[in-house]
């Protein structure tokens, strides 16, 4: 069994609770009350995903994600 990594994203719902999503995997986000469930709920989502992406027999996707935090001041 291959080890695959990515990044997750998580940024905070106003209505409450936190939205994941991965970059590399398009259409692959999930969701939780807490940040902990959200990354429970994430990694879920990436099994998932990757497990079908298996079962069509089409290429799992690297990641080529670089990220860095830019400050402005206006």
């Amino acid at each position: 069994m291959k080890k695959h990594s990515y990044t997750a994203i998580y940024e905070e719902d106003p209505d409450g609770g936190f939205v994941a999503s991965v970059p590399s995997l398009p259409g692959c986000y999930s969701q939780g009350d807490t940040l902990e469930e959200a990354e429970k709920n994430i990694t879920e989502a990436i099994e998932l995903y990757l497990e079908t992406l298996y079962e069509e027999h089409k290429e799992v996707p690297e990641e080529h994600l670089w990220q860095g935090r830019i400050e402005v001041a206006i």
